[in-house]
């Protein structure tokens, strides 16, 4: 096993623990993947003059991504009672970010920029003309169940004026600061 990482536990801002993985060194050693996020402001741009909104957020996004075979050992880490490795893409990882951003974007590529945008795990359905939004939140839906994708029905709002994505109030008045931060 040449690649082995440490465990820290970390708290969350909700009071609970998370676990997560040291991936410094694997990290040193991998390419930089330069497939690029979405540019934040024209996301935000785009939602102008749009009636209705629907966010939704994956599922613990990265964990629904499965890692290749032979890539599994390199995410090795160890507890006290064994060497564990990861199915599924961890957080942590360098490129987690731009591998989660390429495969939506081919997931849903018949969607974004017209009634949807996609940034990383947060997507957002949005429309001008509200009899038009069940359509569209259905022709998302069909995407997700086809891949397997699961939301995160806590984070999800359906359906709304206004609403809050990546930090920012949206409505058909356009962008806001969110006014808890």
């Amino acid at each position: 096993m040449d690649w082995l990482s440490n465990v820290v536990v970390v708290p969350k801002a909700s009071g609970k623990w998370c676990m997560c993985t040291d991936f410094t060194n694997l990290n040193k050693a991998c390419p930089k993947d330069p497939y690029p996020l979405p540019r934040i402001d024209l996301i935000m741009d785009s939602t102008a003059s749009c009636a209705l909104f629907s966010m939704m957020d994956a599922y613990q996004g990265y964990h629904q991504i499965f890692m290749a075979e032979e890539d599994r050992d390199k995410t090795s880490f160890v507890m006290e009672n064994g060497v564990y490795y990861y199915n599924v893409m961890p957080f942590g990882l360098k490129n987690a970010g731009a591998t989660y951003q390429r495969l939506m974007n081919r997931m849903f590529k018949d969607l974004i920029r017209s009634t949807m945008e996609v940034y990383v795990d947060d997507m957002l359905i949005k429309i001008k003309i509200e009899k038009e939004h069940l359509g569209h939140l259905e022709s998302a839906f069909t995407i997700m169940r086809t891949y397997g994708m699961k939301l995160n029905p806590t984070k999800c709002t359906f359906g709304v004026r206004e609403g809050k994505f990546l930090g920012y109030m949206v409505s058909e008045r356009g962008i806001e600061a969110n006014p808890e931060k």
